[in-house]
């Protein structure tokens, strides 16, 4: 299953659009990403501006069926991951196949355990001037109940 065409990465720690941009470059250049910890990804800004943002702009999407049909949103945080890669490439055949390269994970699993992670430190939260907050504070507020 190793090939030097796969990359490791760990989100634990990183922010989420500079993370999604370069998983994205990596893509399209045909390599495999798997992103393990994504529960752990940060996004910049105040806790309560980025629920509300992400209230606002995911789930209340008006339609004129909502009342018996409503589209189904990203709330997981590996779904929010990939909804945010998703939008950084391009949106044809070539995006598409890049995009079913991409394996996001919620923890680290055991398959994946032994494997050497790495990460970005151009993406690093550290160099952020404020806390942000974390996908899976997030997705809950969005209404996850998956594992914590």
């Amino acid at each position: 299953m190793s090939s030097d065409r796969e990359v490791f990465v760990d989100g634990a720690g990183m922010v989420l659009g500079r993370l999604a941009s370069i998983v994205a470059k990596k893509l399209l250049g045909g390599y495999r990403v798997y992103v393990v910890n994504v529960d752990k990804i940060v996004v910049s800004g105040d806790r309560t501006r980025m629920i509300q943002y992400y209230k606002r702009t995911i789930l209340n999407v008006k339609s004129h069926y909502s009342h018996r049909w409503r589209p189904k949103r990203p709330r997981s945080p590996v779904r929010l991951f990939k909804a945010t890669v998703w939008g950084m490439l391009p949106k044809n055949n070539k995006g598409v196949k890049a995009l079913k390269r991409l394996k996001a994970y919620i923890g680290v699993p055991e398959e994946l355990s032994s494997r050497s992670f790495v990460k970005f430190p151009e993406a690093d939260s550290s160099k952020l001037s404020r806390p942000g907050v974390t996908l899976n504070l997030i997705a809950r507020e969005l209404g996850w109940r998956g594992r914590s």
